[in-house]
């Protein structure tokens, strides 16, 4: 609060503070609407706090530093940031695109299949407007005056995510003496305790963050990086990591290193990168200001905003009643919190009685309204009987937890449907890699440090470490041990699909990817149309595609095609995880390579005579080998008819140097060239070549 900031969005001039989000600026500005939803144009507000949310796109910047396609909830704060929302028409308040919400019938899955096909002689004219209505930003109209850079590293341990698991496991690993890599996507280590009000060793959850980082800077043996989001794991555990190095445009002038892109190499990889929240499937609730409980959380504790006046919890697992807790320690009114299960919750339920916070089980929330911001709710049995509405405008869902096994599936790993934790979780390892905390399906916090730092210590040790004496000798700390442990009482049950009222092929629409407007209907539609495997689905409703890549949907969206087809979860399957995990530009990839940096140039040993005779060059193979020697402004058939014929009458040169040579020695020398070429080398005389 000590360092306000000034920013626009969509042209408005707003203020936030130091540490913020843009995504926690907006909320705090009560900005509800920040998109519009990429086929049927609805209003979308922000549902979640980090990678996972797929509403709040927006075009960051203008001119030649303008980027495309960036989640509010990952663009850090500073002074003069210009920011607007990558969808609507002519505005984000007032999008004409809303006709097609209107004619949501006419546009369900599949429906470009059925419809720019014929006439074929109209495709140009459909082209036009697919294309002006497609994709989620503008490229910058100007040459990027940025750089960008590549750095290789090789390391012993590779700890990627650094909430509680990462950073056991690197105090771990770091103790046997290996040398350790830490990144985590955010700008600040340590994950859900950022916004946690836990205790650690007797630390509140924010100094025992600090006093793991102090440890692990003062390592000679660790290197930590915030703010760099691991892509892509590849063979023979090579990864790539992309670090965000300036996010301030100007902060050094034309020029500013932007973002580097470090290749990895490790021995071996502890994942510990959290796990995702799972909306909940109900009619309407794409409404502005439904959000993920755990992002209200991050929003109150972190951030120190009210993302709303008047709350309702909807959940069926006791992680939700923490965001009860902190709306109303905020000064919200939660009016209930409804859940989906009979038995309720566990312990924590006393906590919300003592607060006289309402809680009904055994009820679901069937609808939600409003149209840029929601004003209500309508609450009944799970039989869809006694029917009431509930006034709000913040509805905070939780319907359980999904690991995230994207970069252990990239690994070659093998995933399993637990039917405990109602989840996909790491299954076998090809590379030598292990996951640890909420990605490996552990969601409690007691566990989660217990089970990181022995990943760590495991990892060190297959690395080949052994305990050194420096400066950890007396500081090897025991297992990290929570005040309390927050485990729940009664198991997560599953709600896949809220009941309608009335049939959700109809209105209203029931969503299942919020990015992509797949709703219940579409995934039905395409059931019933043949396409039962998950990836032809996937296709053809669109489930799980763009920026988003199914963190949210694809969980949902298997289990109601499990349910058309009668299927278990587990018979379904996932999609396939493919890279890169965030979307990575194309400067990070090109890095150095650029203008004249793209190839190595390689000159021979008559670069300079050619020179001298103004030869034009051309590269072949990175050497520069000339093309022709332009006389009195020859163009090129002129002058390779002259040299040809000057070669003819008299004699030429000709430089092969640039063919390359290869020297091989031993006794099989000729069996191993023969292997190669096509002719007879051991009858080739010596001195001789062909």
């Amino acid at each position: 609060r000590k360092r306000p900031l000034n920013f626009r969005f969509n042209g408005q001039r707003l203020e936030g503070y130091a540490g913020d989000t843009l995504a926690s600026a907006l909320l705090a500005n009560d900005i509800a609407v920040v998109g519009r939803s990429f086929k049927y144009h609805r209003p979308r507000g922000i549902i979640g706090s980090g990678a996972e949310e797929p509403n709040a796109i927006v075009q960051l910047g203008s001119g030649a530093t303008a980027e495309p396609a960036l989640r509010a909830t990952q663009i850090a704060m500073f002074d003069g940031l210009e920011a607007r929302s990558a969808k609507g028409w002519p505005g984000v308040n007032f999008d004409l695109g809303v006709i097609n919400d209107w004619a949501g019938a006419a546009l369900a899955a599949g429906f470009y299949y059925k419809t720019f096909m014929r006439p074929a002689r109209l495709w140009k004219f459909y082209e036009y407007f697919i294309r002006r209505s497609a994709g989620l930003g503008t490229a910058p109209p100007l040459p990027d005056p940025d750089t960008y850079s590549h750095r290789n590293a090789h390391c012993d341990v590779l700890v990627i995510g650094a909430g509680p698991a990462g950073l056991a496991a690197a105090r771990g690993a770091a103790e046997k003496g290996a040398r350790v890599i830490i990144a985590d996507e955010q700008s600040e280590f340590g994950g859900s305790l950022l916004a946690s009000r836990e205790s650690i060793d007797g630390l509140p959850a924010s100094e025992w963050i600090a006093l793991q980082c102090r440890t692990l800077t003062n390592s000679k043996n660790v290197t930590l990086l915030p703010g760099s989001s691991v892509f892509g794991y590849y063979d023979y555990n090579f990864l790539g990591i992309l670090q965000h190095c300036a996010n301030e445009p100007g902060v050094q002038g034309p020029g500013r290193m932007r973002q580097r892109l470090w290749r990895v190499r490790a021995k071996q990889v502890v994942l510990a990168q959290g796990a995702f929240e799972r909306p909940l499937v109900f009619c309407n609730n794409d409404r502005p200001g439904v959000m993920l409980a755990s992002a209200v959380s991050t929003y109150v504790n972190r951030y120190a905003l009210r993302p709303g006046r008047h709350a309702v919890i909807f959940t069926n697992n006791d992680s939700a009643y923490q965001a009860a807790l902190d709306l109303h320690r905020a000064g919200v009114n939660v009016r209930s919190v409804i859940d989906s299960r009979p038995a309720g919750a566990g312990r924590i339920t006393e906590r919300l009685r003592e607060a006289a916070i309402p809680v009904q089980c055994g009820s679901v929330i069937t609808n939600a309204w409003g149209r840029k911001r929601i004003r209500g709710v309508e609450v009944s049995r799970l039989d869809l009987s006694h029917r009431e509405s509930l006034e709000c405008d913040l509805l905070a869902i939780s319907g359980g937890w999904s690991p995230a096994v994207h970069l252990h599936s990239q690994a070659g790993g093998s995933i399993r449907w637990d039917d405990e934790r109602h989840c996909f979780v790491p299954s076998g390892s090809v590379q030598p890699n292990r996951s640890a905390g909420a990605c490996n399906g552990t969601w409690h916090l007691a566990a989660c440090l217990h089970e990181g730092r022995e990943a760590g210590i495991a990892a060190a040790r297959n690395a080949g470490q052994r305990l050194q004496g420096g400066q950890f000798a007396n500081t090897a700390a025991a297992i990290p041990k929570p005040a309390k442990d927050s485990a729940d009482e009664n198991a997560t049950t599953p709600l896949w699909r809220v009941p309608a009222r009335r049939d959700p092929e109809r209105l209203p629409k029931q969503f299942v990817d919020y990015q992509n407007d797949t709703t219940v209907s579409d995934i039905r539609l395409a059931a019933r149309e043949g396409y039962t495997n998950i990836e032809h689905l996937k296709r053809y409703t669109a489930l799980g595609f763009g920026t988003d890549q199914g963190k949210l949907g694809n969980i949902n969206g298997m289990a109601i095609l499990a349910e058309c087809l009668g299927k278990p979860v587990s018979g379904i399957g996932t999609t396939t995880f493919r890279p890169p995990y965030t979307p990575v530009s194309f400067g990070a990839c090109a890095g150095e390579s650029i203008g004249s940096l793209y190839d190595p140039v390689r000159k021979t040993a008559l670069h300079c005579w050619h020179a001298s005779q103004q030869a034009h060059f051309e590269p072949v193979g990175q050497w520069l080998r000339p093309l022709h020697y332009p006389v009195n402004g020859e163009d090129l058939q002129s002058a390779v008819r002259r040299e040809c014929l000057a070669v003819r009458n008299s004699v030429g040169i000709m430089d092969a140097s640039t063919l390359g040579k290869i020297d091989v020695r031993g006794p099989d020398a000729c069996r191993f060239l023969e292997w190669i070429y096509t002719h007879n080398v051991s009858k080739l005389p010596v001195g001789r070549c062909a």
